[in-house]
């Protein structure tokens, strides 16, 4: 098996993200009362400095374009001087997205091939990565970061892209089951798997065929799960996911000093109607999701999902409460401008995290 392409470009570093303060004392004998929710972010950022992504992430220090257009040439097409001097490509354009996606998984992550058809979700590789940096974290909760096969995660909706699937198992070794609702969608990460033989034997594919359904059909009765993960759709409609993406390619001109000229949803970042909305949007997803975890208590040891709209935190802690679930973390990353949170939570005690873990890794 290969080993993780980046293992060596930085020691593993502990974050704030895997502490746990004491949780709260119950009312009552008869209904235990959760862990009150907190934010468990990195460290707070000096007066006039910025916040930044993860320790370990590669990209904390921007593109190195001149590295990236070495391995891989294509890029070269893309890449043009700011006017500031640097080198960067139009985040508008969607090809060149893309390219800069393929660069970046070959340079960094060791992918000899990495594609997806036109029109699909092309995700920004940095803050990707990011969610998975804090997985780690998360799993080991302040002790050492460790790279292994042992590790087995559930990505929930990887869209054809499959980056979540693909980063975490080439950074962390990890095993991944990655599922879907479009046939499509899973014939391409399977066609990324088929011309990447680092990730063969490694990622499983599994479709989920009810639409309105998260873990039901995906969680089979042998799995056993250290951290499922998800980018939940941000949109109720296709209208709400195509005014959304109007708004952001009117942004990216606005930020180059350009007038505004975009009249139709021109997608920077792609996405494909169940990669960007559903009905409800995010926040029926994550009662959705949340709902579905009880049944699944047993076999996960976390449960995880990106939160981009902070207004959709409070009715998970309430019906996560409900539940009585025994921790819930809300991990809070930023990169630029975008400020976007991971909800964790678990069904087991501390103690029992500790030896479900220790017992996976040590193979016991």
């Amino acid at each position: 098996m290969p080993k993780p392409v980046n293992k060596t470009a930085a020691k593993p570093a502990t974050s704030a993200a895997g502490k746990r303060g004491k949780p709260s004392a119950p009312k009552s004998v008869v209904k235990p009362q959760v862990a009150k929710p907190k934010t468990v972010s990195k460290p707070k950022a000096k007066r006039g400095e910025k916040k930044s992504l993860h320790p370990r992430n590669l990209h904390i220090n921007g593109y190195d374009f001149p590295a990236l257009m070495v391995s891989f040439p294509k890029l070269k097409t893309f890449v043009r001087p700011t006017p500031y001097g640097a080198l960067s490509i139009d985040f508008a354009d969607p090809l060149a997205v893309k390219n800069l996606n393929a660069a970046l998984l070959k340079h960094h992550y060791g992918l000899a091939f990495w594609d997806i058809p036109k029109g699909a979700l092309c995700p920004p590789i940095p803050g990707r990565v990011d969610y998975l940096h804090y997985l780690a974290d998360l799993l080991f909760e302040g002790g050492k970061v460790k790279y292994t096969a042992a590790i087995r995660a559930l990505d929930i909706g990887t869209g054809a892209n499959g980056v979540y699937a693909i980063l975490g198992h080439q950074v962390y070794d990890w095993q991944f089951v990655a599922s879907d609702i479009n046939p499509q969608s899973l014939t391409n990460v399977q066609r990324i798997i088929d011309n990447n033989p680092s990730l063969q034997g490694h990622l499983s594919l599994r479709r989920q065929q009810d639409e309105k359904a998260v873990f039901k059909g995906i969680i089979q009765a042998s799995d056993r799960f250290e951290l499922t993960l998800c980018n939940p759709p941000f949109h109720g409609s296709l209208k709400e996911a195509s005014e959304g993406s109007l708004r952001k390619v009117r942004n990216l001109q606005l930020n180059r000093g350009e007038q505004p000229k975009a009249t139709s949803a021109t997608l920077n970042f792609g996405g494909q109607a169940a990669e960007l909305w559903c009905q409800g949007g995010e926040k029926q997803f994550l009662a959705t999701m949340i709902r579905e975890s009880q049944a699944f208590a047993e076999q996960c040891l976390w449960f995880t999902s990106l939160v981009s709209k902070q207004e959709n935190l409070k009715p998970c802690y309430q019906a996560l409460e409900k539940l009585g679930v025994d921790t819930v973390k809300t991990i809070e990353m930023q990169q630029g401008n975008k400020v976007t949170r991971v909800l964790a939570w678990s069904f087991h005690s501390q103690a029992k995290r500790l030896q479900w873990r220790n017992q996976v890794i040590s193979g016991e």
